[in-house]
């Protein structure tokens, strides 16, 4: 027999699904940290330490990515060479990507597939715009994220 004092019904209480961004960056801190800025923004992130790992994670993943944050400098595979290999793939094509450098490069000499580009330092309110407007999000606040050494 039941308690007839509870009638409630289950609810759900879950939080709007937060779009996913994919955080490629060697540099375990710098990732850390843009992760932890986006998280702070309302997305949910995933990371991964190179080009390759980023190419399983991305397979691997069920839901995707509204964008990634990609570093072009990394060992094992860098960013040219996964925008190369992205860019060979059709549902993987469709995700845009931001590079982000400490070589502030002109958009001649990014990779192709690229659809903007951030120099480190990042400049968090800089960041912030881009990413929202890339994800059809409103923007967050400012700081300036400094690379750790």
């Amino acid at each position: 027999m039941s308690d007839s004092s509870d009638t409630t019904e289950p609810t759900s209480l879950a939080l709007p699904i937060r779009p996913l961004v994919l955080v490629v960056d060697d540099d375990d801190g710098l990732r850390e940290t843009l992760r932890d800025v986006l998280d702070d923004a309302g997305f949910a992130t995933v990371g991964a330490r190179n080009g390759l790992e980023a190419l399983n994670v991305l397979d691997a993943l069920t839901t995707t990515p509204s964008f990634i944050l990609l570093d072009l400098t990394m060992p094992v595979m860098d960013g040219w060479a996964f925008c190369d290999s992205r860019g060979k793939n059709r549902v993987l094509r469709e995700i845009p990507v931001i590079a982000i450098s400490a070589a502030d490069m002109s958009e001649a000499n990014r990779p192709a597939g690229v659809d903007a580009f951030l120099a480190k330092p990042i400049d968090v309110e800089k960041f912030a715009g881009l990413a929202a407007r890339v994800a059809g999000r409103r923007s967050f606040g400012g700081r300036r994220i400094k690379q750790p050494h």
